[in-house]
């Protein structure tokens, strides 16, 4: 079945200091997703200690926790048909040796540590980091992609009967 879905997603401080950014963008407008909120942002302690709260404990939570906060990380809130399962096959693999020829992932990064990109690997998780990242305000949804201008112009055109 056909779901309409939001996703979080963000591109790593390796992502962003390899120059990454606009190629990764890329890969998620290519396929067809719309990009409903974007932004550049350095990650703090807290909102860090926020994000991975489930890993707090683990031994590598404290690296987890300075490599994020780093350097500045692009956050997006990605919506499209089964988003969170779509995207994440367009990310691949957590391990990079392990991800798809073709993923983010296996094109862009060689270790686990350093993977370029973080995306939600469940509806429930994007909805809580969404809520971490982004205001409501800061989602803007009330527009239509091309995509969407051309799917619907026909239908549009004989409503008003032209």
């Amino acid at each position: 079945m056909k779901t309409e879905e939001r996703t979080f997603v963000a591109i790593k401080p390796d992502g962003v200091k390899r120059g990454l950014i606009g190629k990764i963008i890329t890969r998620f407008e290519d396929k067809g997703f719309k990009i409903v909120g974007m932004k550049l942002l350095q990650v703090t302690p807290e909102l860090a200690a926020k994000h991975y709260e489930e890993h707090q404990g683990k031994p590598f939570y404290n690296r987890l926790i300075y490599y994020i906060t780093s350097s500045p990380i692009v956050a997006m809130v990605i919506e499209g048909y089964n988003a969170v399962e779509s995207v994440r096959h367009i990310v691949g693999a957590t391990n990079p040796l392990n991800a798809d020829v073709g993923t983010i992932r296996a094109d862009f990064a060689q270790i686990m540590e350093y993977n370029v990109i973080h995306a939600s690997d469940s509806v429930q998780s994007a909805e809580r980091e969404i809520g971490i990242y982004f205001k409501p305000e800061e989602i803007y949804d009330n527009w239509q992609s091309m995509q969407e201008i051309i799917a619907y112009d026909e239908e549009r055109y004989n409503q008003q009967g032209l």
